[in-house]
């Protein structure tokens, strides 16, 4: 059954969400800004008619009321901006005695009048009996008793302000329709460009997952999307490496495997078929398949210790030991290989007893991982040296070679788990990886030093009792 995932795009993810909250954020805007230009436009209309009618309010109040009818009159008449604004000289009642409209006529309603004889500011901003915006105001005059005679009213159209009202509303509109145009496109353009590498991230990570280490991300930008690609690339030569040296180790074990096995299993049908006819060869046959068998039983107790280590379970039985006589039986084991190889093994053995608290049996298991090592890489007349130097409440081990020595670009992996620097030599690749981690848990140091061609140097330093009967704490 073929299992679908729907992935729901970055991109479109940050329109429904970043949009909404950006074009919330401008619709708020937008309506401040209509909200204050329409005060704006209507204080500006306001403040221009107040001036206007000043010049009937001023002259006005110095008239006697029995004048004022007459003199509004006149007033009306040279009053300059009839265009613009209608002035009404109103009675004590309300009724409109002269306009400069010359129509007196007296509407049904004027909400500002009645306010104005209430006490109230006398404004009013609305429509009239005809459904037009004005803006009208009234202004009482009175005498110095307090007696109202009459009242001057202006009455403004606000047709053309409301005209520019919308004009400017509908600017600010396509600015902030512009606006978000603009974030929009640049904002998918944005998220593209990291949900471009992104997706090749992903489509990589599934290749990786396939088995495929080969495959790289072009790096197309110089930022964190660029490093994370670059990461990515590194993490998949790493995989690629790693897997062809499980590889290797693979058909390396197979190799130690299958050799030994093959021995065993062809000296024990020679002396199978050789019992009662020829004793020698199924002694000799005996021979090979115990060393043999012990050759398979180090290697599989190799490999537990790998496994041990790496599910951290690699058990060490603590005591106080002496490290002079572990290394000199790691020694001993090798002295008739050394002669057979033409190899010169010399070990210059202090006679003190020196001694280490620690697993002796898996110190042991060091020496004679590296003591191996140096007899596989060497060569017919070559040379094998074993010091010891103690200093600082420390044993430094020396085994040196004058093998075939280890590559520069080598000498740094050579401790890594499946590592082998010469493949053409036997062995599964992990046994210094073991060593090292068995010298680290012993709170000491695994070093190597090696040159090609001319030979490498293995050190092993331990921490040594300070006092007889004392321990150290690991």
């Amino acid at each position: 059954m073929e299992t679908v995932i729907n992935f729901k795009s970055v991109a479109w993810k940050w329109v429904f969400n970043v949009f909404l909250v950006i074009f919330f954020i401008i619709f708020a805007l937008e309506i401040i800004f209509g909200v204050f230009i329409n005060s704006y436009y209507t204080n500006e209309v306001e403040a221009k008619s107040k001036e206007y009618a000043q010049s009937f309010i001023t002259p006005l109040r110095g008239v006697l009321p029995e004048n004022f009818e007459i003199a509004a009159r006149d007033y009306c008449e040279k009053f300059e901006h009839k265009n613009k604004m209608e002035v009404q000289i109103l009675s004590p009642g309300g009724r409109v005695l002269v306009s400069t409209s010359g129509f007196e006529y007296t509407p049904k309603n004027m909400p500002d009048f009645e306010r104005a004889m209430t006490g109230l500011p006398g404004t009013f901003l609305g429509k009239n009996s005809v459904g037009e915006s004005i803006l009208a105001e009234t202004e009482l005059l009175a005498t110095k008793e307090g007696e109202v005679y009459g009242a001057v009213r202006f009455v403004v159209s606000l047709r053309e302000a409301n005209k520019q009202i919308l004009v400017a509303c509908i600017v600010a509109v396509a600015i902030g329709i512009a606006l978000l145009t603009v974030i929009v496109f640049s904002g998918l353009y944005f998220t593209n460009s990291i949900v471009r590498p992104i997706r090749g991230v992903s489509n990589m990570a599934r290749k990786i997952a396939m088995g495929d280490f080969n495959s790289r991300i072009e790096i197309q930008s110089n930022n964190e999307v660029g490093e994370l690609c670059d990461s990515i690339n590194y993490m998949a030569s790493e995989l690629q490496q790693a897997e062809n040296m499980k590889n290797d180790f693979i058909s390396s074990v197979s190799h130690e495997l299958r050799t030994p096995l093959t021995a065993i299993r062809g000296w024990a049908e020679t002396a199978k078929y050789s019992v009662g006819y020829d004793e020698e060869t199924v002694l000799k046959g005996l021979d090979v398949v115990l060393k043999e068998s012990e050759r398979l039983h180090h290697l599989v107790e190799e490999l537990l210790d790998f496994s041990r280590m790496r599910s951290e379970r690699l058990s060490l039985d603590m005591a106080n030991f002496n490290v002079n006589l572990i290394l000199a039986e790691a020694t001993d084991m090798y002295r008739e290989l050394a002669k057979k190889q033409s190899v010169d093994l010399v070990y210059m053995r202090r006679n003190e007893e020196l001694l280490c608290f620690g697993d002796a049996n898996r110190i042991k298991q060091v020496f004679i991982n590296v003591i191996d090592n140096a007899l596989k890489y060497n060569q017919a007349g070559g040379q094998i040296l074993i010091e010891q130097v103690c200093e600082d409440d420390c044993i430094q081990i020396s085994v040196s070679d004058t093998g075939v020595g280890i590559a520069a670009q080598d000498l740094d992996r050579v401790k890594e788990k499946f590592y082998k620097a010469n493949k053409q030599v036997r062995g599964s690749g992990i046994g210094l990886a073991v060593a090292d981690e068995i010298i680290k848990q012993h709170n000491g140091l695994l070093l190597l030093d090696s040159t090609e061609g001319v030979g490498t140097t293995v050190k092993i330093v331990l921490p040594l009792l300070k006092q007889e009967g004392e321990t150290n704490e690991l």
